[in-house]
């Protein structure tokens, strides 16, 4: 089966002894990339991709009206209560669960095979419309926003529906790419470790479903809706951290790669660091086992197999990225935004893991901190868009604009988490709007303010980016895969 490579190549893995010298002088550099496949699955991960650039279209649309109705000057202009918090609901659930989960079913399909194509099809198929239905929810049924974390709901037949079809269409999306993984291999290449980061993260994902299901079976559902959907969320939606960090992870090296032949990181030692957060994952049905879904300690075991497993292997790989962009200058056009996406994801997750150190109380560091982690991986995928679209075929993204947007984003997302930061040290709390903040002080109002202003800057870099990728899009095809 013929396949265009999507890099200038890759390394074989070499020996034992010059895999793990690779950071000596004159030891070789590796080369990280997946090749773009000349078959149906180019098709099918860009439906993936155009999946999850709809969803984070349609965040966006939510995210306006959502920063407007907690910026001081203006939430006087919107049923702030009721209003705020369905806007939140749908904002986060399009911008986070579907657009990552969307991506990594791209990454999934290239780094897989062919096999199974039926289903990869039908997999797809649900998510989208199940994505459609958590859409219009809000204009259909009338229902309870309930702020659980990690996967809030709109408490109605129509929205949870819709996210039950989402939810199946990625079970069944698992379930193919694991039908259709393609084998590392004992001597491992460059692609092969990045091949293994996405498997891990696949089986991070299945082993989240896992864990949704076992709470659902556990959790009593005579419980308020708030406790039951939080209760319901905890377990899955913190193994789905690890899986959205490999993804980004995944992001991080391959546009490190593609931007020149210096990084020095062997893919033997990748794999290990691949494979050190995929054995925190395989703990957590210890947690089950050992600790009933409702309890404290249940809680507390997850929230720590988190903060531990997820935080081992991000260091040294963000330090071995950094070390291969600190030499690199006058790069082509088509690479600036490659660069920019990656320096501005790396502080974005740095700045949410510093504040989540910070965290006191339930109040507003606590949404700066996992805003700061998730826009840094989003930022990462950004890249990996611009980096994806020509080897797909179409006009690579080099215009200015192009290599500020992530600038722009990166800058608005910062000053929006420090904004919070800010109000969290007042003790601004979390999920509330309007009268419900209760802002004393000019400092608060300043904090939010800025929180405000920074949003609206992030919302203009969003929209950059759907625009600059729309514009590569439409210019059609320049080169037949």
């Amino acid at each position: 089966m013929s396949e265009l490579t999507s890099g200038p190549g890759t390394s074989g893995g070499g020996g034992f002894s010059r895999d793990f010298g690779a950071v000596q002088a004159g030891a070789p550099d590796f080369r990280f990339s997946i090749p773009i496949p000349a078959d149906g699955r180019q098709s099918l991960a860009l439906a993936w991709l155009g999946l999850g650039i709809l969803a984070l279209l349609a965040s966006g649309l939510f995210s306006i009206l959502l920063v407007l109705s907690r910026t001081p000057q203006l939430q006087s202009l919107f049923p702030v209560a009721d209003f705020f918090r369905v806007a939140l609901v749908v904002h986060v659930d399009l911008s986070v669960l579907v657009w990552f989960l969307a991506f990594g079913g791209a990454l999934w399909t290239l780094g897989g095979t062919a096999r199974w194509q039926s289903l990869a099809w039908g997999a797809f198929a649900l998510s989208a419309l199940g994505t459609v239905g958590m859409c219009l929810a809000p204009f259909i049924q009338r229902a309870t926003p309930v702020m659980a974390n990690y996967v809030p709901v709109l408490d109605g037949s129509v929205f949870l529906g819709s996210l039950m079809a989402f939810g199946l269409g990625i079970a069944l999306l698992c379930l193919r790419s694991m039908l259709a993984a393609s084998p590392v291999g004992v001597r491992i290449s460059g692609d092969g470790a990045l091949r293994f980061g996405l498997n891990a993260a696949l089986v991070a994902t299945a082993v989240a479903g896992f864990a949704f299901v076992w709470s659902w079976i556990s959790v009593p559902r005579s419980l308020d809706p708030r406790a039951y959907y939080e209760l319901l969320f905890w377990g899955g939606g913190h193994v789905l951290q690890f899986a959205y960090s490999l993804l980004m992870l995944v992001g991080w090296v391959w546009l490190a790669s593609s931007l020149g032949p210096k990084l020095r990181l062997s893919p033997r030692v990748l794999t290990l660091l691949f494979g050190i957060a995929l054995l925190a994952v395989f703990l957590t049905p210890v947690t089950y086992l050992a600790y009933d879904v409702t309890s404290v300690e249940h809680h507390r075991a997850q929230t720590l197999l988190m903060r531990i497993g997820g935080g081992l292997v991000v260091g040294p790989i963000a330090l071995a990225v950094l070390w291969s962009l600190w030499p690199l200058s006058n790069l082509p056009a088509t690479e600036r935004p490659l660069r920019s996406s990656l320096i501005a994801s790396l502080l974005l997750f740095s700045a949410g893991g510093v504040i989540g150190f910070m965290i006191t109380g339930n109040n507003v560091r606590i949404p700066a901190h996992y805003h700061g982690c998730i826009v840094g991986i989003t930022l990462a995928m950004m890249g990996m868009v611009y980096l994806l679209l020509p080897r797909f075929g179409f006009a690579a993204p080099q215009s200015r604009s192009a290599a500020w947007q992530p600038v722009i984003y990166g800058v608005g997302q910062l000053m929006h988490i420090v904004g919070l930061v800010w109000s969290g040290g007042y003790g601004v709390q979390r999920k509330v709007a309007g009268a419900e903040q209760v802002l004393r002080s000019a400092q608060e109002t300043w904090g939010m303010g800025l929180m405000g202003l920074g949003g609206l800057v992030a919302i203009v870099g969003g929209v950059m980016f759907l625009m600059i990728v729309l514009q590569s899009l439409r210019r059609g095809r320049l080169v037949k895969p």
